[in-house]
């Protein structure tokens, strides 16, 4: 991975705060959720689990928000990687029965999600099912226990968005065959000064970036299979830091398309956006034809896709470097668990210390919290 930081001087003494934070978090494990983060964390179930579900090549994957946003990053982002057929149900929708004999894999913190157990309403009959949910007398578990299906315990301190190197993330990447351990870099990357280096130089820069009334954090990303990563994200920074009128709003554009939608408001509009370069190198890259290339594109002769959106790219940069629009990159050179896992740590690291300079509780979402409770109000009406 390489990383261009904000071209923003900030104070040593800040960045040098905030590393000693860092250090204090993998000492006490505060929050806890880092727990999970580490090749050391232990989890709710065990390998004959896998081996009892392994040869299923169809999973269908029903929770929401935290409960399959980070699972559905992963799928999308090492999908070249992975030869089983995955699909998501992310939002209220009662879709038909799958004519495959799918695996569900259920999952909600609570157990009383509402989108969760309706989608579920139109799986359960046929299929297998796996159960992620907490050990509590909840909904999905009293339903789990009278269809003797498998559950998995959700870890009570862990949060649904911080959940994703957890059981939540792991147990369908395992079974997806993917190698949970390559994932687990925070040991490896927290005692790296390049890696404190560049993660407290962002933090530090996004905070003065903030105290310039810049609150949008404009996602430019160049790699589709990363789309769902950036979804990810998005709920990880919304509901991590938008507390007591504070926070930053994390929008996400998919690249080159927006060049010819949006990119002129990015260039010339309100002056309240920082931004962030994504591009990811994939191994299959297909070249261009030459043989239907008139003179006036001979200049793409042999020319890759990645090499034409990288170009692009730069080219963004440079004009958002003329117009002194701040900005940050990203280049992803490998496609595998132990970037991805590099990539969840170095975000959630982010957010944890910019909610820290915020001065804001990370691990709650209270306002979502009264629009379920009225949801139900309503619905028992």
């Amino acid at each position: 991975m390489i990383l261009r930081n904000f071209q923003i001087k900030n104070k040593k003494y800040e960045q040098k705060n905030l590393i000693n934070l860092l250090k204090k978090i993998n000492k006490l494990n505060s929050p806890d959720f880092i727990k999970s983060f580490k090749s050391q964390y232990k989890y709710s179930y065990k390998k004959k689990i896998l081996n009892k579900y392994k040869n299923h090549n169809f999973i269908n994957i029903i929770g929401m928000g935290g409960s399959s946003l980070g699972v559905k990053a992963i799928y999308n982002f090492l999908i070249n990687k992975i030869k089983k057929k995955v699909t998501f149900q992310d939002n209220l929708d009662l879709k038909k029965e799958n004519k495959n004999k799918s695996l569900n894999i259920i999952i909600s913190k609570s157990g009383n999600t509402l989108e969760t157990i309706v989608n579920l309403n139109s799986k359960i009959k046929k299929n297998k099912n796996i159960f992620i949910t907490e050990n509590t007398n909840n909904y999905l578990r009293k339903l789990a226990n009278k269809l003797k299906s498998d559950v998995i315990d959700h870890k009570n301190f862990i949060g649904g968005r911080f959940s994703v190197l957890s059981e939540v993330g792991m147990l369908p990447a395992q079974l997806m065959g993917l190698n949970e351990r390559k994932f687990k870099q925070f040991n490896n990357l927290i005692i790296k000064p390049k890696f404190l280096k560049d993660l407290t130089n962002n933090v530090s820069s996004m905070y003065k970036l903030i105290k310039m009334k810049k609150f949008n954090s404009v996602i430019l990303n160049y790699d589709y299979k990363s789309d769902d990563f950036f979804k990810w994200y998005q709920q990880l920074v919304s509901e991590s830091l938008g507390k007591k009128s504070k926070g930053i709003l994390p929008v996400i554009s998919t690249m080159p398309k927006d060049n010819h939608s949006i990119l002129q408001l990015y260039l010339s509009g309100f002056n309240s956006n920082f931004y962030t370069f994504f591009i990811a190198e994939d191994r299959n890259n297909i070249k261009l034809n030459s043989k239907y290339l008139l003179n006036d594109f001979k200049f793409l002769k042999k020319k890759s896709l990645f090499e034409i959106l990288n170009s692009q790219k730069i080219a963004t940069e440079n004009v958002f470097r003329l117009k002194k629009i701040p900005f940050r990159s990203f280049h992803i050179k490998k496609r595998d668990e132990k970037t991805l896992g590099e990539l969840f740590c170095f975000f959630t690291l982010e957010v944890i210390l910019l909610s820290h300079l915020l001065k804001v509780d990370p691990l709650n979402q209270p306002e979502v919290e009264l629009v379920k409770k009225e949801t139900f109000k309503i619905l028992k009406k």
